[in-house]
């Protein structure tokens, strides 16, 4: 069911660098200033009835009074969301952690924490009249585009390096996407995809080019606060390629604060990323505000080879706000925590859900975690995807 046309959205975009503020009517990209917009919602006001009744939803929707979406209005979904918050005991006595969560993606309908943001991202775009995709990817967010694209019966073109995962690579034709794999990295297929976008008036769903991948992804936030009935853990360790999930739960747990839903400290915030492609670690370490590229980015995690994030100064933010930090792992230690944590708890690790893990040992043994304190942590795909032999059918 699509809403009356009277309906008006309730909510803004604020831009995060220069403060300008815009109705969301139509297709937006990013402020005239070249930054990213924020979704703000200046006439919501969340009461304890709702946060009762979210108890009674499923999915990721079931936090629709948080999200971009008019009333009445079916998102574009295939069941994200809702994804386990897995204890991890054995996992935790290994690092010295002794309250060790870990939030499994690998769950969703795409096998990644993608979903969520395409979901929300499809959903607005297809609402405002969007006549195709086009984004670049690292690997998980090209199956996620191409899924929902299909789900919107829209088409979508992605752009990937070559060196991406093949059960990846697959999983995006399966889906029906326009896959056009090119040498180089992300930022090379990001120029690619920006060139097409303006060629084809297709929308770009790169990270922060669009504002609503961020609000799917501060659902990660919400569950984790719902699932610890409002106590919000200590510290979450998470791994940060473009960042999103980052700068949108630092978001969520702000918006749950102002909503009286949640108390203060919050969480410390705790990115990680590999040696061989650590831009926001080099800027945290040397107390600059923005990051800046990684020359001859490298990493088998193929979501954390981003080596000029667009979010960048967005997460040092959030770090820095939160009293958090920034560390990055090697790929030894990443692949040998990855299968370490796969074997002692039944969780598929994936190589970004490895170097997580493998940095809140670091932590802990820098003393920035203490051994008794809620940890979480996200293991933010399936391992799967990363190994050969595992392709899925080619369409």
């Amino acid at each position: 069911m699509t809403p009356p046309a009277a309906v008006v959205a309730d909510w803004i975009l604020e831009c995060t660098a220069c403060g300008a503020t815009r109705d969301p009517e139509g297709l937006p990209g990013v402020c005239d200033c070249g930054e990213p917009w924020l979704v703000r919602y200046p006439t919501r006001a969340q009461t304890i009835v709702d946060r009762t009744e979210l108890r009674r939803r499923q999915g990721m929707w079931r936090f629709r009074t948080w999200l971009p979406i008019l009333p009445g209005e079916q998102p574009v979904s295939l069941g994200e969301g809702d994804t386990p918050l897995v204890r991890a005991q054995r996992a935790g006595s290994a690092l010295g952690l002794a309250d060790l969560w870990i939030k499994d993606e690998s769950a969703n309908p795409t096998g990644s924490f993608k979903a969520r943001g395409l979901s929300a991202a499809v959903t607005r775009a297809a609402a405002a009249g969007a006549t195709g995709f086009v984004l670049p990817t690292a690997g998980n967010a090209g199956v996620a585009a191409a899924a929902y694209g299909a789900r919107a019966g829209l088409p979508v073109r992605v752009y990937a390096p070559r060196s991406t995962p093949a059960t990846i690579l697959a999983q995006m034709k399966v889906f029906g996407a326009d896959l056009v794999l090119l040498d180089g990295h992300i930022g090379d297929c990001g120029k690619a995809a920006r060139a097409y976008a303006a060629e084809t008036g297709f929308v770009d769903l790169s990270t922060l080019r669009e504002p609503y991948r961020i609000e799917g992804k501060k659902t990660l936030g919400l569950e984790i606060a719902l699932a610890f009935n409002w106590m919000l853990p200590d510290a979450l360790v998470y791994p940060a390629g473009g960042g999103t999930g980052l700068i949108g739960m630092w978001k969520a747990f702000g918006e749950l604060l102002a909503a009286g839903w949640v108390t203060g400290p919050l969480p410390r915030m705790y990115a990680v990323q590999a040696e061989g492609c650590a831009p926001v670690v080099r800027a945290f370490e040397e107390g600059a505000s923005r990051c800046t590229a990684w020359d001859e980015p490298w990493t088998m995690a193929s979501g954390l080879r981003v080596p000029a994030p667009l979010g960048g100064r967005l997460m040092l933010e959030a770090i820095t706000d939160s009293g958090g930090g920034a560390v990055a792992v090697s790929e030894e230690l990443l692949s040998r925590t990855a299968a370490d944590v796969s074997r002692a708890e039944g969780i598929d690790i994936s190589p970004e859900g490895g170097a997580a893990l493998a940095g809140a040992g670091l932590l802990r043994e820098a003393g920035a975690l203490a051994r008794e304190e809620r940890i979480v942590v996200f293991n933010t795909g399936a391992g799967w995807l990363y190994r050969p032999g595992a392709e899925l059918p080619r369409a």
